[in-house]
């Protein structure tokens, strides 16, 4: 388990599982928005540096995504279909092009804890161990964190 700056990442030692849990000073309302619009998911997703371009977004249940982050000249493709969205959950597949076949069936949900706050969990169940195990190895609690950070500061400043 690795917790920095408010967010726990955590391996599951029985499941090819990624549990992700940080609190926001933030509505559930205002997470929910952050993750479904695009616009503003493309301003606050990945690591520092990087600059999202949204390819395709259908944040509804049936829907499908993807976009695209470019860093240093290259470019990464992500894609998914959206399960289940609703206000308190989203349920959506989650594919880096770069491995396609190293699909993860990822679920969120926003527990309102009261007084403007909320706790954001997220759950990634991938193919296998080696395939989790090389998404912790490969940055991603970095893009994680940073990603997040952002997302707090669009909450400050009211763009969220």
């Amino acid at each position: 388990m690795t917790e920095t700056t408010g967010t726990t990442i955590e391996a599951d030692p029985k499941l090819p599982v990624i549990r992700i849990t940080r609190d926001f000073t933030a509505t559930p309302e205002q997470l929910f928005r952050a993750h479904t619009d695009p616009a503003l998911f493309a301003q606050w997703i990945g690591p520092d540096g990087h600059d999202t371009r949204i390819e395709h977004w259908e944040a509804r249940t049936g829907g499908n995504w993807r976009f695209v982050s470019a860093h240093d000249g290259a470019e990464y493709g992500f894609r998914g279909c959206f399960h289940e969205v609703r206000p308190d959950r989203i349920v959506q597949t989650f594919t880096y092009e770069g491995e396609p076949d190293g699909v993860a069936l990822e679920t969120l949900w926003f527990e309102d804890l009261g007084n403007g706050r909320t706790r954001l969990h997220a759950q990634s169940l991938v193919d296998s161990f080696e395939g989790r195990d090389a998404w912790l190895a490969g940055g991603m609690e970095t893009g994680v964190n940073q990603g997040y950070a952002k997302l707090e500061g669009m909450i400050a400043d009211g763009a969220v």
